[in-house]
């Protein structure tokens, strides 16, 4: 279990790139590479689980981690939800389980979910829309949110521009359009129980992320995937102001490391007395730990 008095932060917002020994082999390589050199991040090789966790550990941080479900849409094989679980279930001194189920995969889907949150008591699940190819309120995917409305599980989305294609021919067939916060305002109001994370500064569309946030009180943003040096001046006020108690930290690991982050959230202006919540209270009292 996790000491939350121990921690000095909570990371909502950590990728499984390389959980269970399943190494991709259908074009995974080449994405991986191209948003390694977009992010300018450090390993030659994702890392795995276990070596997320030591990396974890010796920060000081935790972490929720979670693969990415997307085989519809782009072919890639997904990481299993089971064995991710399994390997975090052995360092969960550190990290915290989401899953990830594509939304298109209907009924089938329906049941992972169930048997997961019943099994491995998973917290929460991360959608990718552009990855995924949907749009959020698409009644389609209606029924998953049910699922973990019911089961009181948290919502995680991608929102804004993507690493993911950036920079390959055609953008390796991403769709930035479906990654539009304001999507997310359809299903905050069609599913008030479900608590809901927009991930990322949600470049273009800053303002309709932080008005969904603002305006809908099931719904957060972490603040993953962009140094804090870049942050808009817009979301960097509502940070300090109305959105205090429902901004989260989030780095995008591995394509991040948590203590760049941190380093560079030091230099940009929130009140001292506000980050705290921030780093880690937001997210602990989101997640149930306190």
């Amino acid at each position: 279990m996790i000491d939350i008095d121990k921690i000095r932060a909570i990371d909502i917002h950590t990728h499984a790139e390389e959980p269970c020994g399943c190494h991709a082999d259908d074009g995974y390589d080449d994405l991986q590479a191209t948003m390694a050199a977009y992010f300018r991040a450090p390993w030659k090789h994702p890392p795995t689980i276990p070596e997320t966790a030591a990396h974890f550990r010796a920060q000081n941080i935790a972490a929720v981690i979670f693969p990415v479900d997307a085989e519809r849409e782009t072919g890639y094989r997904r990481y299993s939800n089971d064995e991710v679980a399994e390997q975090v279930a052995e360092h969960a001194d550190v990290l915290i389980q989401f899953a990830s189920i594509d939304p298109w995969k209907g009924k089938t889907g329906l049941r992972e979910a169930r048997r997961l949150i019943r099994d491995y008591k998973v917290k929460g699940f991360k959608f990718h829309p552009t990855m995924q190819g949907f749009f959020p309120n698409d009644r389609m995917a209606y029924p998953l949110y049910e699922v973990l409305e019911e089961e009181g599980c948290i919502a995680l989305f991608h929102t804004g521009q993507t690493g993911v294609g950036s920079g390959m021919p055609g953008g390796n067939g991403m769709r930035l359009k479906y990654s539009n916060p304001i999507y997310m305002d359809d299903v905050a109001v069609d599913f008030p129980g479900l608590r809901i994370i927009l991930a990322h500064p949600s470049f273009p569309w800053q303002e309709e992320a932080l008005a969904v946030a603002q305006h809908k009180p099931n719904v957060y943003i972490d603040l993953s995937g962009w140094s804090p040096k870049y942050f808009p001046e817009i979301l960097v006020k509502y940070c300090n102001s109305i959105l205090k108690k429902k901004v989260l930290f989030g780095s995008d690991w591995p394509m991040i490391t948590p203590e760049r982050w941190l380093s560079d959230f030091e230099g940009i202006a929130i009140r001292d007395e506000i980050r705290p919540d921030i780093l880690k209270n937001n997210a602990a009292r989101l997640l149930g730990l306190i």
